[in-house]
């Protein structure tokens, strides 16, 4: 098979007409994609060398083509216009080079669109403080976000800045202006990223992913100063992203941070995507907790399982855990009983709210 044969931007404009959310492409493999959550090989030969190298020099960018190949992991983004914009993750597998390709559509959907609750509306309307969007790999967080972003872009007058890794969605202003930088190519650090932009008169600040204390220290500093600061951690729910982020520092500074989190954290959205009834698409469950005087207590004190049962008991501020928002899923007929069971991680819970002997205080409001 020579280089010519295989056409890396045909196989994209393909799998972006099928709708998959994901390109799989290795040496020696055949190409893959993901659509609606499913894992499909595609009636191709294997990747060969030569191919791999072509498709190298056709999607990386100006900036890495010298040094590409020197690398063992990297993100970078690639676009083929009027079809979509890409997210690329370049890799080594027992020194064959793999990438995984994520299309991110040029069109942001909505809260509604994207069968998001509307406490995000709430979220967006903070002037200052942290949210959190958290879940494993592939579970929306980036989509979330563009559209509590572009939700803010819509509807009031503010200064937008994102430091992102690589840039994704790509906004257009609106109401707001809006600055996208990216890691390496804009600024060296998620860290320094955000110590510059304090100084380019932001009311909003997007980061795109907290990976270390430095970019904790800077997040919270931007966010008790004035900031809403928004970001992303790979945590499943709101209890792990505090205790995450808590563990960044050492045992002696922990109560100051669990301090500092407190008064500046405004909510956390957890979130997974869960395979609708007919298996053409995915729906977001959502876990939101909003932070009330009460989870600020919990926070400071280190009485973190206690919010669990808040959440729980919590409808009136709108919170919801998991189990709750995949329940409404199953009630709406748009997931299985299956389904809700399968990806529920309180499965006994699940059950008996299918059953209807479920009682937690708030259940009916919440759902209602």
């Amino acid at each position: 098979m020579s280089n010519n044969d295989f056409y890396i931007e045909d196989f994209l404009r393909q799998a972006v007409s099928v709708g998959a959310s994901d390109a799989h492409i290795c040496e020696g493999e055949r190409p893959a994609i993901r659509v609606a959550g499913q894992i499909m090989r595609i009636n191709l030969p294997p990747i060969t060398a030569e191919d791999m190298e072509f498709v190298i020099r056709t999607v990386a960018p100006a900036h890495l083509k010298d040094r590409i190949t020197r690398f063992f992991d990297i993100d970078f983004s690639y676009e083929i216009q009027g079809c979509s914009r890409f997210r690329v993750n370049m890799s080594r597998q027992l020194g064959k080079t793999a990438m995984v390709i994520r299309a991110i559509p040029y069109y942001i959907k909505t809260f509604n669109e994207l069968n998001l609750s509307n406490t995000l509306e709430q979220f967006a309307g903070f002037n200052n403080g942290l949210v959190l969007v958290t879940g494993p790999t592939g579970s929306g967080k980036s989509t979330t976000i563009a559209s509590l972003i572009d939700y803010i872009n819509s509807t009031v007058a503010k200064h937008i800045i994102t430091i992102e890794d690589p840039v994704e969605f790509i906004f257009s202003n609106k109401k707001s202006i809006i600055s996208q930088r990216q890691l390496l190519i804009d600024t060296p650090s998620f860290s320094d990223g955000v110590k510059y932009s304090l100084r380019q008169d932001p009311d909003v600040i997007f980061i795109g992913e907290i990976r270390d204390r430095e970019t904790v220290e800077s997040a919270l500093n931007a966010a008790e100063t004035g900031h809403l600061v928004v970001s992303t951690l790979h945590t499943n729910d709101a209890v792990q992203s505090v205790t995450r982020i808590i563990n960044l520092f050492d045992p002696n500074e922990r109560s100051f941070v669990r301090s500092q989190i407190g008064n500046t954290l405004r909510g956390t959205i957890s979130q997974k995507l869960v395979p609708s009834a007919d298996g053409s698409s995915r729906y977001p469950a959502a876990e939101i907790l909003v932070v009330t005087p009460t989870v600020k207590d919990f926070i400071v004190k280190d009485e973190l399982e206690q919010i669990y049962e808040l959440v729980k008991n919590g409808s009136f501020d709108n919170m919801t855990t998991m189990n709750m928002s995949i329940y409404k899923l199953y009630q709406e007929g748009k997931i299985t009983k299956e389904t809700a069971i399968e990806y529920s991680d309180n499965k006994h819970e699940i059950e008996q709210m299918i059953r209807g002997v479920y009682r937690g205080t708030g259940m009916n409001k919440n759902l209602g």
